[in-house]
């Protein structure tokens, strides 16, 4: 979930709820601005009344939806990774590196996307329990450069109801992406181009994806904690829950650990600002194999960095995911009982409802967390990677797909496209 170059279209560090939620409720207005709001009834909550009971484990139907999805989807690699009451489920796709020969691993490296987003969050929830911020605190009394600041909160930074506008939906950043992918980005650098403009609503009074807020979140937490990012993930996260292939790089190493899978994007990231897909001709190209999209593996992805820049594998997104979502058994407890609940309850609708997908699972966004479907996660893709990560506590089930051509061409999330898929194999109603 990072947008590309991100705009309201283009599903780079933007949630693609749209995609794994069919519907939800009219956007309300945000959740209590106490540290700890009582719990109430949400999006969330109705959720999970859906997605009551497990179809049998079918292994093999699995992995071959999967590798069928993937497939139709023009992936040149994708990983799978299934746990349920019943069992484990792993599977690969292709290749790492298009036309190569070596076989996509399940340990294989990726870029998170905004999977990131749900380390920002986290760290900031820790800094309110320890009562060093607090969620209704205005933004101003961190960064007294925020327009408008002493009415904007923290909270509305992790819910995404600033009204801040998104430095990744502008041509400025899309362009330099395309000219220099090398650059290096200071943070300070991608917050400067977001106040620049014109936020999108009075905050409080509407929802829209903007990694300036967790931009934003990431530099109050390195002044408050006294640390690096990485260090204070480290610290605070990976560390503690053995996540031992998770890192967030620093803002000069554009390098992916070995194992690794290399990424593709197609055409330019201002080519695709306004929709994802391909125009016609070009798809037609891509189809016929006389274009050929671009390497990103090396790319600098500091343009994203608290927002977007994280790397990781399958199998320790599932252990995070897990750890977000509360599973019992996890070896550290994230946020204190009380704190967790209060996030898990956080979660409010995005979207409108569509009168034509009456039932289905509303589309949420809380504290730095998503809610998807029966699953409580994040979404995740910056040029060349898409991932899914999913927690559903009702049921026991975890879910990770990440797939290395993002956007496909056509436009879709691949991950998310798949992820898809499979639940409604998973779950038998």
């Amino acid at each position: 979930m990072i947008r590309r170059a991100l705009t309201a279209a283009h599903p780079l560090l933007v949630l693609p709820v749209s995609a794994l939620l069919l519907a939800g409720c009219t956007v309300g207005t945000p959740t209590s601005s106490s540290a700890v709001p009582t719990p109430s009834a949400t999006a969330g909550g109705d959720a999970a009344r859906v997605y009551q009971t497990l179809a049998p484990l079918d292994r093999d139907g699995l992995v071959s939806l999967f590798e069928s999805t993937a497939e139709d989807l023009g992936q040149a690699g994708a990983a799978l990774l299934l746990r349920t009451p019943e069992g484990e489920v792993t599977a690969t796709f292709g290749t790492t590196t298009r036309g190569g020969d070596t076989p996509v691993s399940i340990d294989d490296h990726i870029r998170v996307g905004s999977n990131t987003k749900t380390w920002t969050g986290t760290v900031i929830l820790q800094l309110v329990g320890e009562g060093r911020i607090a969620l209704d605190d205005p933004v101003s009394l961190y960064r007294p450069d925020v327009p408008n600041g002493e009415n904007i909160t923290i909270e509305q930074l992790l819910t995404m109801r600033s009204g801040l506008f998104n430095y990744t939906e502008t041509y400025e950043l899309n362009a330099a992406m395309d000219d220099e992918p090398e650059r290096v980005w200071n943070p300070e650098e991608l917050v400067a181009i977001g106040l620049s403009l014109p936020p999108y609503f009075a905050p409080g009074e509407g929802w829209h994806y903007s990694n300036t807020n967790t931009v934003l979140l990431g530099l109050i937490a390195e002044q408050l904690d006294g640390k690096p990012l990485p260090q204070i993930f480290e610290n605070r996260l990976f560390g503690p829950l053995g996540l031992d292939e998770t890192s967030l790089p620093a803002l000069d190493d554009a390098q992916l650990p070995e194992p690794r899978s290399d990424g593709y994007y197609w055409w330019t990231n201002v080519g695709t600002m306004s929709n994802p897909a391909l125009p016609a001709d070009l798809f037609a190209a891509a189809e016929a194999g006389t274009l050929q999209p671009n390497d990103s593996t090396v790319d600098n992805p500091s343009w994203a960095w608290s927002a977007g820049a994280g790397i990781s594998t399958a199998t320790d997104l599932a252990d995070w995911v897990e750890a977000l979502g509360g599973k019992p058994g996890t070896p550290v407890a994230l946020l204190d009982p009380e704190l967790q609940q209060a996030r898990l309850d956080s979660i409010a609708p995005t979207t409108e409802a569509s009168p034509d997908t009456a039932g289905a699972p509303a589309a949420g966004y809380g504290w730095g967390l998503a809610r998807l479907g029966p699953f409580f996660g994040h979404t995740g893709e910056l040029p060349g990677y898409n991932s899914f990560m999913g927690y559903d506590p009702v049921n026991d089930v975890t879910l990770v797909v990440w797939a290395n051509v993002a956007p496909a061409a056509d436009g879709r999330a691949p991950a998310s496209t798949i992820a898809l898929d499979l639940v409604d194999e998973v779950y038998a109603d």
